[in-house]
């Protein structure tokens, strides 16, 4: 992955660059932003820069023995530590800690990358702090995360924060059209819905994500004359979804929780846009744009500010590991509730 081939993250980029160029490269960095902005990429990109045998610019030449390895995945020098289920265990710290101990195997500098670096137990945290405080030479630690509030303070401070921001709609599009060769209106309605990921807006557009928001959607229009046990019902085989395909995350196979509540989060939005008589063009999920307005009818404005309040607040519940089936029961109960207020 080269720099230039990142889309966005401009000032990221020449950040980075001028760093390399001073030759003052920090020990640790923060990388900070929603997942699927580019912050992994990023990483790969600084890792084949520093190590590439003929770079250009400050970047990777990409035909390099170096440049190939790390292309192909097969870099030695290259480490990506990932959730163990949902967190980040002590005894992955201790394996990282073990392999700092040795020298890079074939490179100038060893790249480390925590990907969601809050996902850390206590004990793992605190085991990596150590590890800031006093780091081997040649190793360069790359902590993702969303927030910086997401991590001990003392972990931040050691690090050079670099944050990143959600891409723009439009080039999102152009790229899933050009490089994935997706319908330009699925592709549109994939980076509206993303909220700026364009990992989000790639596993949007998959069929088995395109399947499963019909059927969210669907269950949402029933949801005000569902009864109480039917909504609870829902509410239930909806948590199910934390067990079959997880709380969320580009890799399982199949859409999980947070995704659903995404699509739900855009769906009340686009009924709020509506409600207010907003711009069409502002509207996300414009394959179901002739419900909107006898749907939009049926609530207060108020209601759906509400509703979007009630599904952002279950977001932040899952993220914190909070009781998925309770998440649920509580929020698909309110939702009921503030979607009959109009019946």
């Amino acid at each position: 992955m080269l720099f230039s081939e990142i889309i966005g993250q401009e000032k990221a980029k020449r950040f980075l660059k001028r760093v390399m160029s001073e030759e003052r490269i920090p020990h640790a960095y923060l990388f900070t932003g929603i997942p699927g902005i580019g912050k992994t990429s990023m990483a790969k990109a600084l890792t084949m820069a520093l190590n590439c045998h003929e770079p250009t610019d400050f970047d990777g030449c990409g035909g390099c023995p170096s440049c190939r390895r790390l292309l192909g995945g097969n870099f030695p020098d290259f480490i990506h530590i990932k959730p163990d289920g949902q967190n980040i265990k002590i005894e992955q710290i201790r394996e990282l800690n073990r392999r700092l101990s040795f020298a890079p195997v074939s490179a100038k500098h060893r790249v480390c990358v925590l990907q969601q670096a809050e996902a850390m137990t206590g004990e793992a945290a605190n085991s990596f702090l150590k590890t800031l405080e006093e780091p081997p030479p040649g190793n360069i630690l790359i902590l993702n995360a969303r927030e910086p509030l997401d991590l001990l303070p003392t972990i931040v401070s050691r690090c050079q924060r670099v944050p990143f921001q959600p891409l723009p709609v439009q080039a999102m599009t152009d790229w899933l059209v050009k490089e994935k060769d997706i319908d330009r209106q699925r592709a549109k309605i994939a980076a509206k819905g993303s909220s700026g990921s364009l990992g989000s807006a790639l596993r949007m557009c998959e069929e088995i994500f395109l399947k499963m928001r019909e059927e969210w959607l669907s269950v949402l229009l029933k949801l005000p004359r569902f009864s109480k046990g039917e909504a609870l019902e829902m509410a239930f085989e909806s948590a199910s979804r934390n067990k079959r395909g997880g709380i969320g995350g580009f890799d399982a196979e199949e859409p999980g929780l947070l995704e659903m509540l995404a699509v739900w989060g855009c769906w009340y939005r686009d009924l709020l846009l509506v409600k207010v008589g907003g711009p069409a063009r502002l509207i996300i999920n414009v394959d179901f744009s002739d419900k909107f307005k006898n749907f939009a009818e049926n609530f207060r404005r108020a209601d759906l500010i509400e509703s979007l309040f009630v599904v952002n607040q279950a977001i932040k519940d899952l993220r914190r590991m909070r009781n998925a089936a309770l998440v649920m029961e509580h929020a698909v109960l309110r939702l009921q509730r503030l979607a009959g207020t109009g019946y």
